[in-house]
């Protein structure tokens, strides 16, 4: 049982850094949320039933460790918080564009680090892939085909407000024409 004990150990300091990391960006997403230029909800993934059901069962596996067993249920209460609340509550995070940035999928980037953007475009909804200035990542931004038009448009006018600027990068976009500067 002690292997046991020590692997729930690791895997409750491993789902609470999970949850700190999900409650701070909940905490970002409720002082940002004034200022949501186009947003929209984040899609329920595939497996979302089986996660809100392994939360219960998760729960269910607490209340006995406690109430029943008299035993500590550090790890299993972490899991449980993770499926049962934070991750569903992850998805309310209005996904899209803000005054000072993108909502991507999995984080928040502001425009000053936006160095370099791509669309790959599908049937019902088009994905926009955001390349970090400062990072050596790439977010994505999944944006409902009913979205798609004003998400181009918002994109060009940060742009053109230089907002986004692609300068130093390493990406020619073929923006900068030299004879303006005569």
């Amino acid at each position: 049982m002690d292997v046991l004990t020590g692997i729930l150990l690791v895997l409750g300091v491993g789902f609470l850094g999970a949850n700190l990391k999900l409650a701070y960006d909940y905490v970002l997403f409720l002082r940002r949320r004034q200022t949501a230029l186009l947003t929209w909800k984040a899609p329920k993934p595939p497996q979302y039933t089986f996660a809100l059901g392994l939360g219960v069962a998760l729960g269910l596996l607490v209340f006995a460790k406690l109430v029943f067993l008299h035993r500590q249920a550090f790890g299993e209460s972490m899991m449980f918080l993770y499926y049962a609340y934070f991750f569903p509550m992850s998805l309310t995070i209005g996904r899209g564009f803000y005054e000072d940035g993108i909502w991507a999928e999995t984080s928040f980037i502001p425009y000053n680090e936006v160095g370099g953007i791509s669309w790959r475009e599908g049937d019902h909804q088009a994905t926009l892939i955001v390349i970090s200035r400062l990072r050596n990542l790439a977010r994505r931004l999944t944006v409902p085909g009913d979205k798609y038009g004003a998400a181009r448009r918002l994109l060009r006018d940060k742009i053109g407000e230089h907002t986004i600027h692609f300068t130093g990068t390493g990406l020619d976009l073929g923006a900068h024409d030299e004879r303006d500067e005569a």
